[in-house]
């Protein structure tokens, strides 16, 4: 009896030391997570670039293709495609929730027309490029790869992205933009040469000088009723606006 008594309490012990432990582990545990949850008073975090070198420059090419479009960089796919099913919605944000291209290219509206990767230094692995280029050609979407040195033409991915009555479309638009702004550019050029020439031509002052007060109004009053000639602004220049 006394050997069955001295093994239950031995047992016993053990258990509450088990327990103890336990409660004792999950209690440390729950500290560290908040520790991990806690805003720092100084965050161990520097700035940095979105892009590198070779990034930066197909990201301006981009801007020069679309010119009308707004050119993001490093958006996940996420952001702008959603599941059909919202039962399975969390299981594919899971999965893609990592899954973004170096550019992404949407008209005003919001709605994305196509992605762009640039490999980086080790490539773009295969499989990666099949995933997004299948997923995104599902959606309606255009994808491709290419390289900061191959840089296709304008024209090309313009083509491959809002297909080719729309290309030309934006290549006419931006000739007309271009138009526009030389229209605005000449007709300030001629403002400008009105105001010097009205400037050169202004009413002479008298000067405190001897007798020649005469002189000087007449004069005045002649350079006050001189008409613009082809010497000081060419005679094709009016007031009118440039058509």
């Amino acid at each position: 009896m006394d050997k069955y008594t001295g093994g239950l309490a031995i047992g016993l012990a053990l258990l509450v030391s088990l327990l103890l432990g336990a409660a004792i582990h999950a209690w440390w545990l729950r500290r560290q997570a908040r520790e991990r949850r806690r805003i720092p008073r100084r965050w161990p975090l520097s700035p940095r670039v979105l892009a590198n070198s070779k990034e930066r420059q197909v990201w301006r090419w981009l801007t020069r293709a679309f010119f009308g479009h707004h050119v993001m960089i490093k958006i996940p796919v996420t952001r702008f495609t959603m599941p059909r099913s919202k039962e399975q919605g969390l299981h594919w944000y899971e999965l893609l929730t990592g899954l973004y291209c170096t550019f992404t290219v949407c008209g005003g509206d919001g709605h994305v027309i196509g992605c762009v990767d640039v490999p980086g230094r080790f490539g773009l692995a295969e499989k990666n490029q099949r995933l997004k280029r299948g997923l995104l050609s599902q959606c309606g979407i255009a994808y491709i790869v290419v390289e900061a040195d191959k840089l296709p033409a304008l024209s090309e991915i313009r083509t491959e992205f809002l297909g080719e009555m729309a290309s030309m479309s934006m290549d006419r638009a931006r000739d007309e933009s271009a138009i526009s702004a030389a229209r605005v550019s000449l007709r300030n050029a001629l403002v400008r040469q009105r105001q010097t020439r009205n400037s050169d031509l202004s009413p002479l002052s008298p000067t405190p000088d001897s007798g020649r007060g005469t002189l000087h109004s007449d004069f005045t009053a002649f350079a006050g009723e001189l008409q613009p000639n082809s010497f000081l602004t060419p005679l094709d220049s009016r007031e009118a606006d440039l058509r």
